[in-house]
């Protein structure tokens, strides 16, 4: 199955990269990647979704990927980003969706779903929550951050990048073979016309989230999902959404459906066996 790449223009102009996987005529899927993430992350699950009878969409944000930088750096902002959301699902013709945000795009689901809670059909979270773990944000703010200030190689080998992605990010991948890494490398990085590797994302991402202050509060945001159908997944041996957190979900808003994902921490891919039986399933219970 192959992808048909698309693109729209955001309400400032910028065009914003789009993958569309066609698979039938449900309610459609977007997908929407982490902070330094880009379409590519769903390379491998939009297949699989789209063999459920729908039409997956995966996006770039700005300053990531296939999309446009912003000159505003300041703009890398969640707010920003779900009216980006909303106007690409307005091009694309897209009364509502399913939407699959991991990390930052799960926070741009729960911020949607306060918004426009008629656009957001059903919600799969992928190891977010409402609150962060600070041991988590210090490890992203870390490499995010060590960008912004200029510390990373302006270009660099395959094999350079590899060993570069392995070592952030094999804690939370122990036991991953030389492919899945590559994989990884492959969707992290982009490679330029003189052959070097640079990361596929804007280093003032990095400026934004020094600068930009902390996101909006999530709690509302996350109650609003109340009365749509949801799926929390958190890897198993995540940073960034602990077990103490999901117990205070359950709390505040009882009734979603969970799935823990055995032996990965942040993120979880999304095709690991434990996840996708949960979200086949979750799929499974409307049109």
């Amino acid at each position: 199955m192959t992808h048909l790449t698309l693109s729209v223009l955001t309400q400032d102009k910028l065009r914003l990269e789009l993958r569309r996987t066609k698979g039938g005529g449900k309610t459609p899927i977007l997908c929407i990647p982490g902070l330094t993430r880009n379409a590519g992350d769903f390379e491998d699950f939009a297949p699989r979704a789209a063999a459920t009878g729908r039409d997956v969409y995966a996006i770039s944000l700005r300053g990531r990927g296939g999309s446009d930088y912003d000159r505003n750096y300041l703009n890398y902002f969640p707010t920003t980003y779900v009216s980006d959301v909303s106007a690409a699902l307005d091009q694309l013709n897209i009364e509502k969706a399913v939407f699959v945000g991991t990390s930052l795009g799960g926070i741009i689901t729960m911020l949607a779903a306060a918004a426009a809670p008629e656009r957001v059909a059903a919600a799969i979270i992928n190891d977010v929550g409402p609150e962060l773990a600070p041991e988590g944000l210090a490890r992203i703010g870390g490499y995010v951050g060590a960008r912004a200030t200029g510390s990373e190689d302006a270009g660099i080998t395959l094999d350079e990048a590899v060993l570069q992605i392995r070592a952030i990010n094999e804690a939370a991948f122990p036991d991953k073979d030389p492919a899945f890494w590559e994989k990884f490398a492959r969707r992290t990085f982009e490679q330029s016309f003189e052959g070097k590797w640079k990361l596929a994302y804007d280093p003032n991402i990095g400026r934004a989230l020094i600068e930009a202050g902390p996101a909006p509060d999530l709690w509302r945001p996350f109650e609003a999902l109340a009365p749509i159908p949801t799926l929390i997944l958190r890897g198993a041996i995540s940073d960034l959404l602990t077990p103490p957190i999901i117990e205070k979900m359950r709390a505040a808003r009882p009734g979603f459906s969970y799935c823990e994902v055995a032996g990965v921490g942040h993120a979880p891919t999304l095709t690991e066996p434990d996840a996708w039986s949960a979200i086949s399933a979750f799929l499974q219970t409307f049109d």
